[in-house]
């Protein structure tokens, strides 16, 4: 092998003991799901029975689990895998909307939301939020959202909710927005991505047509992984069938995945079940540590009392600190990560996100008593450097 290649082979994951980056938190693998990425790590390895379609084997169960089981957990008529949910948030837009129409995307909205609008060749219209601390969505901004699209002779064909967001970890009010935009005869798409495999979440109970959600984000799986599901009404557009190739559905592709993402998702499944059951226990502890961090200067932005593992903070304490660290504004992240605590986005001082999910408390006292010791011993260096120069300030005014 040419030793220019050899870089390739043997990577190591350089990682600290504790993790909590929100975008990983939901995607740590169960140990049954490392099991089965050895034994189905093969691109092909669910198609050695495929019959032509990826939702029609029975060898392993992929057949059970997307028509029987996901439908009733996520609350829909119909689901497929796909490979994320930006993948399923283009392909509602491709199937529902024309070129030139109008969709309404929340202020907090994904950037692949976005994308996928721009792909689709959609006009974009946003649901403008409140103003700090809350920045929250509401079915009001939906309307108005609505009726200036309307004001540009548009037609509005979908809207997406971001459910919940991956700013601030808010939790809009779907039901409301929902209900708002049916009055205006336009559908939901609730992108829901740090929400399924997370918390109880029912498409059909919060109003939304379509729901697309995130394996290796929020449901224990191997990426790129991701469900989209739809209302009997959405789902003959969104599902159709080739006129060619008579067994494969347009919008997807054909088969999307066909190896260890789509079998780690099954395989963590009953794990995932299990947990969105102790949901009000995530809620309560990462009230506690919200709490907690705003005892050493730290404010939660978005909603209280906050309803999501995800959180948001403004820390001006340890801003101040980053003007004056011999590591600058990469001071907080060098200081966690010599602590076995890991991320937090290099270079983020004044403001910065985290997750508590699947963290246990005994964990996340060792993440606030390293946020602790941060303050304190970078506040005692200060101190000491004021007293030494102003020792020296008055051994010049002495020698004057």
């Amino acid at each position: 092998m040419p030793e220019s290649l050899e870089r390739f082979c043997q990577l190591k994951r350089d990682i600290a003991e504790i993790n909590v980056d929100p975008l990983q938190r939901g995607g740590v693998l169960t140990a049954e799901a490392r099991a089965a990425l050895l034994e189905w790590g093969d691109g092909y390895s669910v198609c050695d029975f495929c019959d032509g379609r990826l939702d029609h084997i029975k060898n392993p169960p992929i057949e059970d689990f997307v028509h029987t089981v996901l439908p009733g957990f996520l609350g829909t008529d119909e689901v497929r895998v796909t490979h994320g949910a930006r993948e399923g948030k283009f392909a509602a837009m491709h199937a529902l909307c024309e070129k030139g129409d109008w969709v309404v995307l929340d202020a907090h909205a994904h950037y692949t939301s976005v994308l996928a609008a721009e792909r689709a060749g959609l006009n974009i219209e946003f649901a403008q939020s409140s103003k700090a601390p809350e920045y929250a969505v509401s079915a009001d901004a939906y309307v108005q959202a609505i009726e200036r699209a309307y004001e540009h002779k548009g037609n509005v064909s979908l809207a997406v909710l971001t459910y919940p967001d991956g700013n601030y970890g808010n939790i809009p009010p779907a039901r409301e927005i929902s209900d708002a935009c049916h009055d205006y005869g336009v559908p939901l798409l609730l992108n829901a991505a740090y929400a399924v495999g997370r918390m109880p979440v029912s498409a059909r109970d919060l109003g939304a047509d379509i729901i697309v959600a995130s394996g290796h984000k929020s449901m224990a799986a191997s990426g790129p992984v991701g469900l989209i599901g739809a209302s009997q009404e959405y789902a003959g557009p969104l599902f159709r069938l080739s006129a060619n190739k008579k067994n494969k559905e347009v919008e997807l592709l054909g088969c999307t995945v066909r190896g260890a993402p789509l079998i780690t998702l099954m395989a963590s499944f009953p794990a995932v079940v299990d947990r969105i059951s102790r949901w009000p226990d995530e809620v309560d502890k990462a009230r506690w540590f919200s709490a907690e961090m705003e005892e050493m200067g730290m404010v939660q932005q978005g909603d209280r009392p906050h309803s999501h593992d995800l959180m948001f903070f403004l820390a001006e304490n340890l801003f101040q600190i980053s003007q004056s660290a011999k590591k600058g504004r990469y001071f907080l992240y060098r200081d966690l990560k010599e602590r076995g605590i890991c991320g937090i986005k290099p270079g983020l001082t004044r403001q910065f996100k985290l997750s508590t999910f699947g963290l246990s408390r005994e964990e996340l006292q060792k993440v606030l008593a390293a946020f602790k010791d941060i303050i304190e011993s970078h506040s005692q260096e200060a101190s000491e450097a004021r007293g030494v120069k102003g020792a020296k300030g008055a051994k010049g005014a002495r020698g004057v």
